[in-house]
């Protein structure tokens, strides 16, 4: 089975999305929603210890940006 370019396979079976998708909602299920605020917590936790907080500062500014294009060879 190969993928369409999408993301879904052509020919049943379940994509790698759908997938994602279903266990995201199975985890939900089980353990709630608080869950998911938990480790996102544990994760800026883990962050702000290894990078500091000015790392924060930094990527603020940069959330507005739109991102510098790659120089193509013509």
């Amino acid at each position: 089975m190969s993928l369409d370019g999408t993301g879904f396979r052509q020919s049943g079976g379940m994509s790698v999305r759908e997938a994602g998708r279903r266990g995201g909602e199975r985890v939900k299920a089980k353990y709630g929603s608080e869950f998911y605020e938990e480790i996102g917590r544990k994760g800026g936790e883990a962050t702000k210890s290894k990078y500091g907080p000015s790392f924060y500062e930094v990527i603020g500014q940069k959330g507005g940006q739109r991102p510098k294009r790659k120089a193509t060879a013509s």
